[in-house]
Parts: C-alpha cells; sequence; structure tokens
C-alpha cells in the first residue's frame, strides 16, 4: 500500500498524481494518508515557512500511524533542503527534481543501508517531465510548463525548479486525449510560469496551445491557472471571450499595488500594466472573474505602500486575492532588504486582506443571485451536497445525486449559506 500526501500548488497535484499512477503500475494499491501505508510518499512546497513545517508534522505523522514503514519525500522543500530533510528522523529517502520521476526504480534501494538517501539534486540540466491528475478530484491538473526564468527577489522557485521549460502541443494534446477518456470534463492548465509557453519542437506559443487544446474531444472546460499580466496578450483575452471551452476566469498575480515594492521585487509590470490589463480583460469578458494573489509585509512596504495596494484593489474588479504574508528565504535577494515588517504587522495586514477578500467575493457572487448559470457538479460532501462551479467560478451546491456527479447542469443561484456557497435550483442537465 502507498500514500501520498501533497503541499502546495496545482503542479505539484499534477506531479504526485503521475508517481500514484508509476507506483500502480508495478503493484502498489494507494491509501489514505491517514491508513497504514507500507509507503509514504511526501510531495513539498517551499513557497513559505510555514510549508517547510507543514512536511516535518506530515512526516512524523506518517511514522506513527506505520512505524516500519517507508518514508519518502520529494517536491520543492526536498530540492532546496535535501540534507536537512534526510537528517529527519523516519526519512528513508529524499528525491530532488531530477529523480523525482524515479521512484519506481530507486525503490529497490530503499533497504540497503550504504546506500545514500538523496537523489536528483542537481538543479542543472534539468529534463522535463510530463504530469497531470487522474481520479484525486473531479477536475485535471495539466502539466504543460516547468521552472521559471523571472528573478523575483523574494522566491525560491527557480532554485527549487530550474529554468523554464515546456511540453511539446502534441504531448499535451495526447495528455488530455486520455484525460477525457477517463471520464474527466474539465482541465486546469497548470505550471509555474505557464504564459511562457513555448512547444520544444515548433517553437509555438501559448495562444497555439490553447487553439489547439479546445478541439479535444470530451473535454467541456478548460481554466487557465495563474498567468503573469505582462503575459495575457490581447489575442488570448479575445479567444478566452469566444472560446465555448475555456472558462471566463482569470487568476492574474498582483502581489502589491505600489511600484515601490514591485520594482524592489522585480515584478514585470508596473500598477498600471497591471490595471489596464484587469480592465482590458473586464471590457471584453463582462461576466469575468479575477482573482489575484497579494504579498504583504515585504521588506520596505510602509504603512503608506499598503495603503496603496488596499485602494488599488478596492479601485479594480477583483473577484477574490489569495493572500500571503512575506516570508524570509534563503538565498533570496530580499532577505537582505532593509524595511523589515514586523511579523505581528504582516499578520494585522493580511488579516485585513482576507476581509476585503471576502467582500470582495460576497459582492461578486450577489451580482448573479437570481441568475441561470451552467454548472459542474464535482463530488459528494458531508453535508449531503453536490458541489460545483459555475462557468465563471462561483461555488454552488445542489442536493447530492449521483446521477448529477461531473455533469453539466443548468442552475439557478438562489441563496448564500454561511460559507459564502451558493444554493441553486436544478434546471436542466447535460451530458
Amino acid at each position: 500500500m502507498v500514500a501520498f500526501y501533497t503541499l502546495g500548488c496545482k503542479l505539484n497535484f499534477s506531479e504526485t498524481s503521475t508517481i500514484g499512477r508509476q507506483l500502480s503500475d508495478i503493484g502498489y494499491r494507494k491509501t489514505d494518508f491517514e491508513n497504514k501505508a507500507d509507503l509514504y510518499v511526501i510531495n513539498t512546497c517551499s513557497v513559505t515557512e510555514n510549508a517547510n513545517r507543514e512536511c516535518r508534522r506530515i512526516i512524523r505523522k506518517a511514522k506513527k500511524t506505520a512505524p516500519n514503514s517507508k518514508v519518502v519525500v520529494t517536491g520543492c522543500y526536498a530540492q532546496l533542503k535535501p540534507k536537512a530533510i534526510a537528517e529527519i528522523s523516519g526519512v528513508d529517502m529524499v528525491l530532488g527534481a531530477n529523480d523525482k520521476f524515479n521512484l519506481p526504480k530507486l525503490l529497490n534501494t530503499i533497504n540497503e543501508k550504504q546506500t545514500e538517501k538523496i537523489h536528483g539534486c542537481e538543479i542543472d540540466n534539468l529534463d522535463y517531465h510530463s504530469s497531470y491528475s487522474l481520479n484525486d478530484r473531479s477536475r485535471s491538473f495539466l502539466k504543460i510548463q516547468d521552472g521559471c526564468d523571472y528573478p523575483c527577489t523574494y522566491c525560491t522557485i527557480p532554485l527549487a525548479r530550474g529554468k523554464s521549460r515546456c511540453d511539446s502541443i502534441e504531448n499535451i494534446i495526447k495528455n488530455a486525449e486520455n484525460i477525457a477518456v477517463n471520464g474527466i470534463k474539465e482541465i486546469v492548465l497548470t505550471g509555474v510560469n505557464i504564459g511562457e509557453f513555448i512547444d520544444i519542437n515548433t517553437k509555438n506559443n501559448f495562444y497555439d496551445l490553447i487553439k489547439k487544446l479546445e478541439k479535444v474531444e470530451g473535454i467541456q472546460r478548460y481554466r487557465i491557472s495563474s498567468i503573469e499580466p505582462n503575459l495575457i496578450t490581447n489575442d488570448i483575452i479575445d479567444f478566452v471571450k469566444k472560446s465555448n471551452k475555456f472558462m471566463p476566469h482569470f487568476h492574474i498575480p498582483m502581489q502589491s499595488g505600489s511600484d515601490a515594492i514591485l520594482g524592489k521585487m522585480k515584478r514585470r509590470y508596473n500598477s498600471t500594466v497591471y490595471g489596464n490589463k484587469v480592465q482590458a480583460i473586464i471590457k471584453a469578458i463582462p461576466n469575468v472573474c479575477i482573482g489575484a494573489d497579494v504579498i504583504v509585509g515585504f521588506p520596505g512596504e510602509t504603512e503608506q505602500e499598503f495603503e496603496k495596494t488596499l485602494h488599488f484593489i478596492k479601485d479594480l474588479p477583483i473577484s477574490y486575492l489569495h493572500v500571503f504574508s512575506y516570508s524570509e528565504r534563503e538565498n533570496t535577494e530580499a532577505i537582505h532588504f532593509d524595511g523589515v515588517v514586523s511579523k505581528k504587522k504582516r499578520s494585522e495586514r493580511s488579516k485585513q486582506l482576507r476581509i476585503l477578500s471576502e467582500k470582495l467575493q460576497r459582492n461578486f457572487y450577489q451580482k448573479y443571485l437570481l441568475t441561470e448559470q451552467n454548472a459542474l457538479f464535482e463530488r459528494e460532501n458531508k453535508d449531503g451536497f453536490l458541489y460545483g462551479f459555475t462557468e465563471n467560478y462561483i461555488r454552488v451546491k445542489i442536493p447530492f445525486s449521483e446521477k448529477h456527479v461531473q455533469r453539466k447542469i443548468k442552475i439557478k443561484l438562489l441563496s448564500f449559506d454561511k460559507n459564502s456557497n451558493i444554493l441553486s435550483e436544478k434546471l436542466t442537465t447535460n451530458n
């Protein structure tokens, strides 16, 4: 038996699922992480300090559940801190970016005491490995790109995943077709910096890719995961506007509304570029949902600079926020910057933005109450409801029925529950 625990982003989920299929091919059966297993695979994240602490907690939990089990740790934290992880009690193997997908072969050496615990942590000349998720969630996360060439001063991802590299459109289409064969109706395109996608063979770009994906039979919906504002072209906006399959939903990293802070972060846009891009999308696609990432407490973020971010967000048609408190990371430029913001201040600012996010989301949802929308429903929840999302990413629920799982249904949005989900009335069902 094998159990998996994934920390971090959609990209990690796609890779965990791929590793799971590799192990299934050699006879392992998957079980929940809470259950006893012979092998535990922990796929880590290193975006924040909390993710590192969480990794250690999960390792302890696995060994407590099954003291005689083997524990393998991979992912970004494993790439950045392989020796530190290898020294944690209970860890049997650490796999870096180069050997992440070689686990089935390396398992034969896991019981050999003289064998090195650490494998594949050389960051140069990394290969590209395709991956996508199946059967873990109702949507599939399809990896199209890995690594990053952006030198943001706070980020460790280039150190953990290497330089930007991409799959071929031909292979991505094959993976999308396989996802469709498995009955999954929605795909989320994922990577580290997907807007920089360039086909390794033809040099076609992201716009060329999404035009080809539109034609894959069996997939009803695509969503574009986080994409940099400077890489959203007019062609992409116009394509999503006209598309039958690419949903009116963009997640666009902002990080700050202050040009001074954006400059210190070495982001490749300023607030004017960001604001103009959001307004261009809204003008073209009025019902679009736009999410944003924001970092609070970056070195040099005074009260005035934070207020600029608050007002900037309030002046834009943003639908929700993902809020992160700045976290000092080794081997980044920002760790040496002056103007350190106290952790108390970071926490206070984070709370302010999370409250603002709740208001933005509720206001966005409110606009669509009593309207009819198409929703794709996913899975049963403990409270007896089936949950799903409208085309523009409003989370809705209807009483559970097996016949509605993975079905697109026309619904009427009736009312909010206490968690801001919308209770809906089913109108018609589509295949």
